[in-house]
Parts: structure tokens; sequence; C-alpha cells
């Protein structure tokens, strides 16, 4: 009886006294947790450069100031560990498998973005029985606590794994190429994620890389954004065209990132001016006012990203 009056007494204080007044955010931030912004980078295809776009994201935005996660999800080639020059000593595979603690899986660069690897056992998250998959998902939220962004490296194509973490994030971007089988690609993955999201304007963007041109790159984008709008009746917004580069292939074949070897280059202008406009245009999410085993409609929106991988991606 004791634990249930504990228990109501709480959800008291989460939905609000009896004026109606809601808990304070001091009360959530001490039992609850922060939402951070999650952003999945997704393409239809491969060879369109969405691992080099998502790790130099990352680094720009912790170049301004945010505490940065970046999460390799390309459970079939996972490579973020390589265009950084890391290798990695612990996998999310073992933490799956009970061999180490989530803390030693994360690897930081000498910038302090820190790296996620992947590997095939975290394909096995949606698979695992209750008890492990709440000490993975305890781990993985774990990492939560002292981050601002999470940036998902998403395996390319339709596959339901690329779908599921491209779900699970608050923001896709869509990143594609102007050639044509990129360009139907790039349509496929934003008709399956439009059908399971909601669409919010921001929710869904678009990311046109290696234009050879600022005018190819805005076509290409008005033209993906003008089928969508026909079809599936939304418009992703364009957050940024990324111009084709030499630099971006020297950068990767030395096992560094763009905006660390060649910072003044066209392509690494382009990333640090989209991580700025994802900032001011994607709202931070607002802190969690409780803790989510307290209440009966926690929503899919209150969650954080792990959790919501955890709990299968579903909108």
């Amino acid at each position: 009886m004791a634990d249930q009056a504990d228990r109501l007494r709480a959800l008291r204080l989460v939905r609000g006294s009896a004026d109606g007044t809601k808990a304070s955010r001091s009360w959530g931030a001490s039992f609850g947790r922060r939402v951070v912004r999650s952003i999945a980078v997704v393409s239809g295809k491969g060879g369109v450069g969405k691992t080099a776009v998502a790790s130099n994201l990352a680094l720009a935005l912790r170049r301004r100031g945010q505490r940065v996660l970046l999460v390799d999800a390309d459970l079939a080639l996972s490579n973020v560990d390589l265009v950084h020059g890391l290798t990695p000593k612990f996998t999310l595979g073992d933490v799956v498998l009970g061999h180490v603690p989530i803390e030693e899986v994360v690897l930081t660069t000498s910038d302090g973005v820190r790296i996620l690897p992947a590997s095939s056992g975290v394909e096995e998250i949606a698979d695992l029985d209750d008890f492990r998959r709440e000490t993975l998902l305890r781990q993985l939220t774990r990492l939560e606590d002292n981050l601002d962004v999470i940036v998902i490296d998403v395996g390319s194509g339709i596959g339901r794994q690329a779908m599921h973490f491209a779900r699970a994030a608050g923001q896709a971007l869509v990143v594609t190429t102007p050639e044509p089988t990129a360009f139907a690609d790039a349509y496929a993955v934003i008709k399956l994620l439009s059908a399971r999201r909601r669409t919010a304007p921001q929710s869904l963007g678009l990311v046109v890389n290696m234009a050879r041109s600022p005018r190819e790159g805005r076509e290409t984008a008005r033209r993906i954004r003008a089928v969508a709008a026909r079809f599936l009746g939304l418009e992703p917004v364009c957050f940024g065209v990324v111009p084709y580069d030499d630099a971006v292939a020297r950068s990767v074949r030395r096992q560094e990132l763009l905006l660390r070897l060649f910072p003044h280059s066209p392509a690494a202008t382009s990333v640090d001016l989209l991580a700025a406009r994802l900032l001011v245009e994607i709202p931070e999410p607002e802190p969690e006012s409780i803790a989510p085993d307290l209440l009966d409609g926690d929503t899919f929106e209150s969650r954080g990203f792990f959790q919501k991988v955890a709990g299968g991606g579903q909108r």
C-alpha cells in the first residue's frame, strides 16, 4: 500500500496540483530527463556521400558548442570509425552480449565528438528478451544524460533496420545527389518515412550532395519536393546543398574528416552552414517533466532516441 501511495503522490506532482498547474521543470530534471535532438542521416542508395555528411555534420555541430554523439547505425557495412581513422576495441555488439559496459564502447575524437561504433550485434536489439532489452536500454539511455545532439548514420536503402533507426529520430535528413537513380531512391525513402512519421515541415528534410553548381542543387531539391507534394502531400525542407569537391575524396583517402583537413573548402563550408541551419530551424525538445515509467500515457514523442530504438521506432 505504501508503494501505491507513493506512486499516486508522484503522479499528482507530475500531472499538476489541485488547481491544475503543472509540476515544475526542476522536478522533471531530478526524476525525468531532457530529450536530446536526434538527427538521422539516410539515403536511398550507396555512394551519395551519406557517411561523410553525417560525420562532418557531427563535427560541425560540436564546433558550435553542442555535445554530440555520432551513432554508426549502418549495421551491414559500418564504417564511421574508418572515416575517422579509429580502430574500436569494442562495439555495441559487445554490449548486447554483456561483455562490456556502454562507456567502454564509446570513442571520443580529438575534437570531442563521441562515436558509438556498430556491429552486426546491433541487429539483435529488436529481438532481445525483456531482461536483456531492459539492460541494454538502461546502458544506452545513460549516454543521453550528457548530450545535446545524436547524429545517426543510417544504413543505405529501405531495409527494415535502416527505416527502424530513421523513424526513431526526431529529424530525418535524406541525402541525395543530382543523379537520376539517387533522385528516385531518395523519393522512395521519403515515401516510406512519410507514411510512418509525423510530417511537420522540419521533421523530414533533404540534403543535395555533390552538386556541380548551386543551381543544379536547387533544381534537384525542387524536383524531389514537387514529386513529394504531388503524390505524398508534403514538401520536405531542403536544408542544404553541398557542392562537388575534390577535397572530400582526398579527406576520405587520408581517413580524416573534411572539416578538420580542409576546413575552408566549399564542401566543408556548406556542411557548417547545414549545421547552423539545423540548430536554428529545428526546435530543441522540451525537457521531460516526469519519469517515463510513472505515466500511463507516455507518448512516442516524449521518449529519448534510444528508447524509441528499443521500442521499435514506431510512431
